[in-house]
């Protein structure tokens, strides 16, 4: 089931939630709606879920798979719901939560008691819960009931699947775990999904395609690589993880554009380079080591450019930390492997030679 929507407006009061947003997702895809909160995700999920619709005589337009339903309530809209907070009736078993909107469904339209059994059978195997019907939320973990919301969500086969920032009451770990489940769990089942968040990792690895919401707006659609690699603005490039940002003393494609103030150059701390040269050519930055922080796969160093306060990062293997022995307070030099550069309202991407000069890319 596909779902188009376009031009939605939405306010509340004074407050503006959307101002002309147009998303579309092809069937069976896992699209994520990803921003800082208040930016609108939300608000356009529970416009597609029917919970709230788009501002009168604004034009805007929701279909599935075609068909118009902008003005069809929550209830026929064939949409699963899934919340961050489970929302699981504590009084009910697991099987009873499952099957709660089956046996929900007005008598014609409900299944058989046997056909409603063997679907909750089907849903707990799916989400790998089989043998746990009997028990109640409360005898569950977290990442457990939310698979048990998951499967009730599914179980009267919905055409479309929201998921409004599902992990976010998890610890770390589970959120994890979860993540790598819900990536197989979705390409199983094949439903067409939207999920919001706004943690970047959570996006950029379930979804099939990313839609960056800030202000109200869509700030830039593509899938996960693209949109990390290509940033369409500078608060794509800065909300979409660990940043360095460089307003003067550093050369661009002109050099004077940096160093004047009219441009903004962003480096990756993966894309900073250590050197113990003492000027391996004349773009590197001679830094001073600030701190360490060796724990984990990568070591951080925070490092500070001689003459200038604004601390920046460099992530580099606790091979190559060992490599260099580096140590706080030592004087090194930096070269930056790939930048952007946002100058003159453009966001230019620019390679680094081997020189250390940059070079745009058109």
């Amino acid at each position: 089931m596909s779902i188009r929507a376009f031009n939605l407006h939405k306010t509340f009061g004074n407050y503006k939630a959307l101002d002309d947003v147009s998303i579309e997702v092809p069937e069976g895809r896992l699209v994520s709606l990803l921003g800082p909160s208040g930016s609108g995700k939300t608000t356009v999920l529970r416009i597609l879920a029917g919970l709230e619709f788009p501002d009168r005589n604004s034009g805007g337009v929701v279909e599935f798979h075609g068909d118009d339903v902008t003005n069809v309530p929550a209830g026929k809209r064939g949409v699963g719901f899934v919340f961050q907070h489970y929302a699981l009736f504590k009084h009910m078993t697991v099987a009873k939560n499952i099957s709660f909107g089956l046996r929900a469904k007005p008598r014609r339209e409900r299944p058989s008691k046997e056909a409603i059994d063997a679907r909750v059978k089907e849903l707990l195997e799916l989400v790998q819960l089989d043998g746990l019907g009997n028990r109640y939320p409360s005898e569950l973990s977290g990442g457990q009931r939310q698979r048990v919301a998951l499967a009730r969500a599914i179980a009267s086969q919905p055409r479309v699947l929201l998921l409004d920032e599902p992990f976010g009451a998890l610890d770390a770990k589970v959120r994890k775990d979860l993540r790598r489940w819900l990536r197989l769990f979705q390409e199983e089942i094949k439903i067409t999904t939207i999920f919001v968040t706004h943690d970047q990792e959570e996006a950029l690895e379930l979804a099939d395609e990313v839609v960056i919401m800030n202000n109200a707006r869509i700030a830039q659609v593509g899938p996960p690589q693209e949109v990390y690699d290509h940033p369409a603005s500078p608060f794509v490039i800065e909300f979409l993880g660990n940043v360095n940002r460089f307003t003067s003393g550093v050369g661009g494609p002109s050099k004077a554009k940096a160093t004047e103030g009219k441009g903004v150059l962003y480096v990756r701390p993966h894309d900073v380079d250590i050197q113990l040269d003492e000027s391996p050519h004349e773009y590197a930055l001679r830094s001073k080591i600030q701190h360490i922080f060796s724990a984990g796969n990568y070591a951080r160093v925070t490092l500070k450019r001689l003459g200038y306060e604004e601390p920046f990062e460099a992530e580099i293997s606790r091979a190559r930390l060992r490599e260099l022995d580096l140590k706080v307070g030592a004087t090194v030099s930096v070269v930056f492997r790939h930048v952007r550069l946002f100058a003159d309202d453009r966001f230019l991407e620019s390679d680094v030679r081997e020189d250390g000069r940059l070079v745009e890319v058109t």
